[in-house]
């Protein structure tokens, strides 16, 4: 984990703050109600070389932590983007170029546990909204819990020298239902700083629409949610408060 160099997480928070949104919640996120032991940094579209520099110059990062940063968002983003792609094709997409043009967002996170913290959560249960996740762990401090089919939490113990992959929502959708989104949780075991680096492929870009492709819709196999934009539905998680994957579940078509 820590020979990334650099999270920006214990910079002052003036700088911190300059950490400004390219859409809701891509920026500087400040411990808060929901989540008061976690704040975060990101980068949102890490494919692009000048939202890279943008998010360096905001942060005021050195040239060798500039280029750390640089190395590093451009390996996540090509590895992501492979990961898509052969899921894709996995599932029956012969042609999953498009995938590329995707944003892809990047986010350092710390959680700040406290002895009194134990036990408590520091992200509550959500499922990530895009189509993939990366998440490089904290290697030292475990926390990560998911849900099992069952509904059971279980826990993520970390293995140096691992990351974790899982499937978020626009995932779900776009394969009309193949893939299932992961419902996970951080939870304070230890009074100490914990770090993780999540890289996410979101979803189309603007107005295109998270929609199943024609091979994964016949007539056993229905379209199961209406077309929607990336956009919108973070909109609707965001107005809602609905973090768990209840949102997708309202994009269901009429039955």
């Amino acid at each position: 984990m820590y020979n990334f160099g650099f999270h920006g997480l214990d910079l002052p928070m003036e700088i911190k703050k300059q950490n400004k949104d390219v859409i809701a919640g891509s920026g500087y996120m400040a411990p808060g109600s929901f989540n008061p032991l976690y704040e975060a940094l990101g980068l949102y579209d890490m494919g692009s070389r000048q939202a890279v520099d943008s998010f360096c110059s905001q942060l005021d990062a050195s040239s060798y932590r500039r280029d750390v940063i640089e190395k590093y968002a451009q390996a996540l983003y090509e590895q992501i983007v492979d990961i898509a792609q052969k899921l894709a094709e996995s599932v029956g997409l012969a042609d999953s170029e498009y995938l590329k043009s995707w944003p892809c967002h990047f986010r350092m996170n710390k959680y700040n546990f406290t002895p009194e913290s134990v036990g408590s959560s520091g992200v509550q249960l959500h499922t990530d909204s895009g189509f993939l996740t990366i998440l490089q762990d904290d290697e030292n401090v475990g926390g990560l819990k998911v849900m099992d089919k069952s509904g059971a939490i279980v826990a993520v113990d970390p293995s140096p020298g691992a990351q974790l992959v899982n499937i978020g929502d626009v995932a779900q959708a776009w394969s009309n239902g193949r893939l299932c989104n992961v419902k996970h949780r951080v939870q304070s075991t230890e009074a100490t700083i914990r770090i993780s680096i999540a890289t996410f492929l979101l979803g189309p870009k603007e107005e295109a629409l998270v929609k199943a492709p024609l091979e994964f819709v016949d007539s056993e196999h229905p379209r199961i949610y209406v077309p929607f934009t990336y956009e919108d539905y973070r909109k609707l998680i965001l107005s809602t408060k609905l973090h768990a994957g209840e949102v997708l579940a309202l994009m269901r078509t009429p039955s």
